[in-house]
């Protein structure tokens, strides 16, 4: 990863800003000298003139200063604001390009604080070094000259004190970074368990757990708290340290120069000049230990946004050898497949899988609950990869497609709705931006879902809240099935999809499907044996393996696990009648 590229575009302001800065730190340079001519000429030789030209000299430069305080400012927020903008942006979309394996190595609530968080972080101290890696050093450069020019014996005492604030500041950076890396750590955990909390709030009430939910939130809140102590405890230490050496520096100056002024070996001028340098001095040092504090924070949120921009993307589709290839047909076909969730494991998800879908077929998959179903139509628009052997749509190993056109050519819907917030046509229109006001009706009609959108009084203009909470459980269902054939699939995969429908509506659904849908393959998975019985034929699965395929007659004829779903099922609906 490499950070110019988010200072290039913006490379004028991470150069003003500086130089800007640069007119200001000459002004406080130059401020103490001409104060000190003021009593050391003007004063003391009683000449008015000479006092009135040093301070409108002083005025000018004063303006000058806070044009460069200004411009300093507005070019180091511009380029701090840029830099964190594009960084987002980029860390966003490396987050989109993420598999299912990759997302399951972070936490929801760790991507959502490395996005907003850890990059404000970085905001915060890119701003603050454009202010001050100029302003510091060359304020202290510039002071210390001045310094020395005017005492040199005097300027002694220096030689003592920042040799230890530095050693001061090391040993504070170098507590400090751990600390704040494990701050960090822990408000991920406090934003996953908020929204955890917050996005199965109705389970929560329905099961009358808002008080373990408030024990847990107050447990991972003040873990946040004790780490932010830690680390702000650092910070806590640092500035009376610094005070008390930045006074013991004035004091010991207040001393040695005061006896020199007695003496008169020193001029009032000089030294009030010279304790505005030392001032100076041990201001830029104390702007320098906060720059390296905030660096310690700025270093762990930089390590932790690296690791999700390096993170290996373990879908990749650079190196297809198909990459302009489209599916045209839906034919799709399983040689050996085994798939694990965890590489290292035993236990095959599915195991050992073959089996042909020709184009346009209507195909069932049924089976018991966590035999595999889902994962095996997941492998088809490569929502994860084989462990062993290969998938082929349209004859083409789906790893030779890019995952644009083999995406865009299967639909899916998925056993857990989603829907997202905006109103129901925006949702629709995932399937097809493009879709036109009669084409999204159609596709909504096709999924007996016209009729409900049409009671709701904004019609398809209705806005949705986060999820779709605001309608039901088969309307969701609906609205994602609408959704997937507006984008007109070659392959359409159900899975579990009409759950939560009646069969009067769900047989509406599968005789669109036939009739809307003709030329394209239809992959069903149900767990009710009506939904697939007309299928041209059933793939029954259990236990991650093939145990039959055909059509519901052959199955019933010869397949005792087909059988036994089928009875099971059928039987008690006779029994109810």
């Amino acid at each position: 990863m490499k950070w110019s590229k988010y200072v290039k575009p913006y490379w004028k302001y991470f150069v003003l800003g500086p130089l800007c800065m640069i007119v200001e730190v000459l002004g406080e340079v130059l401020m103490p000298k001409w104060y000190s001519r003021i009593l050391n000429i003007g004063i003391e030789n009683h000449d008015v003139g000479f006092i009135v030209l040093t301070c409108l000299l002083m005025v000018l430069t004063a303006l000058l200063m806070m044009g460069g305080g200004v411009g300093g400012a507005w070019f180091g927020s511009k380029a701090a604001v840029n830099f964190a903008g594009d960084l987002r942006r980029d860390v966003y979309a490396k987050v989109q390009q993420f598999s299912f394996a990759n997302i399951d190595k972070y936490s929801t609530g760790s991507l959502v604080t490395r996005l907003t968080n850890d990059v404000t972080q970085l905001m915060n101290f890119v701003n603050m070094l454009l202010r001050m890696f100029l302003r510091a050093p060359g304020m202290m450069i510039g002071a210390l000259i001045m310094a020395i020019s005017m005492n040199p014996s005097l300027a002694r005492v220096l030689a003592v004190t920042i040799p230890l604030i530095a050693l001061a500041e090391v040993l504070i950076i170098r507590a400090g970074f751990p600390r704040f890396g494990a701050m960090q750590e822990k408000m991920d955990h406090l934003n996953s368990t908020i929204q955890e909390s917050l996005t199965n709030i109705r389970v929560v009430k329905s099961f009358v757990r808002e008080k373990h939910e408030d024990e847990k939130f107050a447990r991972s809140n003040q873990a946040l708290k004790d780490a932010a102590m830690r680390a702000l405890g650092v910070v806590i230490f640092m500035m009376p340290m610094m005070m008390l050496l930045m006074n013991l520096t004035s004091v010991a100056v207040t001393w040695f120069g005061g006896r020199q002024v007695i003496a008169g070996t020193m001029p009032l001028g000089d030294f009030n000049a010279f304790l505005t340098y030392i001032t100076q001095i041990l201001m830029s040092l104390m702007m320098m230990s906060m720059l390296f504090m905030n660096s310690s924070r700025a270093l762990a949120s930089s390590r932790r946004i690296r690791e999700v921009m390096e993170e290996e993307i373990d879908l990749p589709d650079e190196h297809a050898a198909h990459r302009d290839a489209l599916v045209t047909r839906g034919e799709v076909e399983f040689r050996n497949v085994s798939f694990r969730y965890y590489k290292n494991s035993e236990n095959k998800v599915l195991d050992d899988i073959s089996l042909h879908i020709d184009a346009g077929e209507t195909v069932g998959v049924i089976g018991s609950t966590g035999c595999g179903k889902s994962t095996l139509v997941s492998m088809i628009p490569r929502l994860y990869d084989a462990d062993e052997g290969s998938v082929l749509v349209d004859g083409i190993d789906v790893k030779d497609y890019s995952l644009y056109n083999l995406r865009e050519g299967v639909g899916m819907v998925l056993q857990k709705n989603v829907l997202f917030s905006g109103t129901i046509a925006d949702n629709l229109r995932w399937g097809d931006e493009r879709a036109t006001d009669e084409e999204m009706a159609e596709a909504a009609r096709s999924a007996q879902a016209d009729g409900f959108i049409r009671s709701f009084a904004e019609g398809y203009e209705t806005e949705l809240e986060q999820g779709g909470v605001n309608v039901s459980g088969g309307q969701r269902q609906r609205l994602c099935i609408a959704r997937a054939l507006l984008k007109r699939p070659k392959i359409l995969i159900l899975d579990d999809s009409t759950s939560a429908v009646d069969t009067a509506t769900e047989a509406s659904i599968r005789e669109a499907f036939r009739n809307e849908l003709r030329d394209a393959t239809k992959i069903i998975i149900a767990q009710r044996i009506t939904s697939v019985m007309e299928a041209d034929k059933i793939i029954v699965m259990d236990d991650g393996a093939v145990t039959g395929i055909g059509t519901h007659e052959e199955l019933l004829a010869g397949n005792s696990a087909y059988q036994e779903i089928y009875h099971s099922q059928m039987d008690g609906k006779k029994e109810a009648v």
